[in-house]
């Protein structure tokens, strides 16, 4: 929690508690679930959450901003982002039934009343949303071939409506179809952890 606070250090009451209620809401659900490798469980705030708020150091949504999170595992960015952004409308979407649950589970236990869970392909899914997010989920050209359609016209944020995905490594090849229009943000940049200097944050908007 010390990290998620020393970055974002304007939480509310209500934001800090819903915060530090994922540890032992993850860890539970880890103990039925291989949601989180059992290993990692211990970084949860670093690994999983404060990754996930990367977005949020590049953009701050406005309120009424639509976002669907593509492969959300057991969560993640979507159940983070939409702590902190309680104002902004969250579908988290995974295929696997299980990890979906957890989800599901999790964004109840702490309160969130502006997510949707859905277990579906997104393929499948037909809504509008202003941003698609996911955090290593399939190759850049692939999520954005198959969601492009899930993305309005309605612009409302101080960036176009697009995709913000959290990778890392290489990813010249996942780039290159859209070089001239991606953005690549190291997110040694917004933390200082070690474990951040490998992790991008990849920004394309819809065209």
């Amino acid at each position: 929690m010390k990290n998620i606070e020393t970055y974002f250090p304007a939480l509310t009451t209500l934001q800090k508690n819903q915060f530090e209620a994922l540890f032992g809401l993850y860890s539970e659900w880890n103990s039925k679930i291989n949601v989180i490798s059992r290993k990692d469980i211990h970084h949860l705030y670093l690994h999983h959450v404060l990754h996930s708020l990367a977005i949020a150091r590049y953009i701050t949504f406005t309120p009424g901003t639509s976002i669907m999170d593509v492969g959300t595992g057991g969560g993640f960015p979507g159940i983070p982002l939409a702590i902190l952004f309680p104002e902004v409308k969250f579908l988290l979407l995974d295929s696997i039934g299980k990890k979906i649950r957890v989800a599901e589970e999790v964004a109840a236990a702490v309160g969130l009343t502006n997510v949707d869970v859905v277990h579906a392909r997104a393929e499948e899914e037909k809504r509008l949303f202003h941003f698609i997010v996911s955090r290593a989920v399939m190759p850049l050209p692939e999520l954005i071939s198959i969601t492009r359609k899930n993305i309005t016209n309605e612009e409302i944020n101080a960036i176009p409506n697009g995709f913000i995905c959290l990778k890392g490594g290489d990813l010249s090849a996942e780039t290159a179809p859209f070089r001239h229009i991606v953005e690549e943000v190291s997110l040694s940049s917004y933390f200082a952890d070690p474990f951040f200097q490998t992790k991008k944050l990849i920004y394309v908007p819809r065209r």
